[in-house]
Parts: structure tokens; C-alpha cells; sequence
């Protein structure tokens, strides 16, 4: 039986705030969003066309995760949302209120540019051209 990845965990705030974000900035899509209990839900979101993969929005319950909102990574850039269509999604998010970290850049994998989401994480907007990841 083949693999994927179901989910990758980001680590938020506020399930509503990062809903509406992921939802109205990127247009994600709601996959699933059920009371948990306790305060807890299980918030998937997704891009439209994502297959099996999600992003499980997860609010911090204890200082230690409180402290890695906006810092999944280290700094590093924490995902990649590959596109079919670079300057359209580039120029939506623009003016959705995206901060992009710098203007359009061509690597030799194909179109690319680093924005932030609502906490501070970064992401690579990216279009590949022919190779399936970054050299």
C-alpha cells in the first residue's frame, strides 16, 4: 500500500483567526473542522486540489508550543505551496494582503518567492519548471 503524508501540524493562536486566514488570504479550503472536547478541535484545512495531504491547524495548549507559533522552523522556510500558476496566485495573494518577503525571483527549478503567513511562518510560493524540488 503506497504512503502519503495525511497531515502536517501548524501550530496556532486561535482556531478561528487561523481559519479565516488560511481560508480568505490563501483560499484553502475547510476539510474538516469537529469539536474535540475540552476546547480541542481537529481543523483541517487544504488548497483546493490537494489531494490526501492537509494542514491540521492546531492551537497551542502549553507554553512550550505557545512559543513556536510563528517559529515552526527555526526561521527556515516551513512549506512549500507549489502552484500551476505563479503571477496569478502571486498577484491574488498581493492583494488578499499577503506580506511577501521579496519580489519574484527565477532559480533554476522554476518561480519562487517567500511570503509569511499570519504568524510569522514562512512559505515558498513556487512554480516548478520541469524538476520535481530545489537543487
Amino acid at each position: 500500500m503506497p504512503q502519503h503524508l495525511g497531515a502536517v501540524t501548524l501550530v496556532v493562536r486561535d482556531y478561528d483567526e487561523a481559519r479565516d486566514w488560511y481560508v480568505g488570504k490563501l483560499g484553502f479550503e475547510v476539510v474538516e473542522d469537529s469539536d474535540l472536547g475540552d476546547g480541542k478541535r481537529w481543523l483541517l484545512v487544504a488548497p483546493p486540489g490537494a489531494g490526501q495531504t492537509r494542514l491540521l491547524l492546531a492551537k497551542a495548549a502549553s507554553p512550550p508550543q505557545a512559543a513556536a507559533i510563528g517559529n515552526q522552523t527555526g526561521g527556515r522556510v516551513f512549506l512549500f505551496l507549489n502552484t500551476d500558476d505563479f503571477r496569478r496566485d502571486h498577484r491574488l495573494y498581493l492583494a488578499r494582503g499577503v506580506r511577501f518577503h521579496e519580489e519574484p525571483r527565477m532559480e533554476a527549478y522554476g518561480t519562487v518567492a517567500v511570503f509569511e503567513d499570519l504568524y510569522g511562518n514562512l512559505w515558498d510560493l513556487l512554480q516548478l519548471s520541469g524538476s520535481d524540488r530545489p537543487a
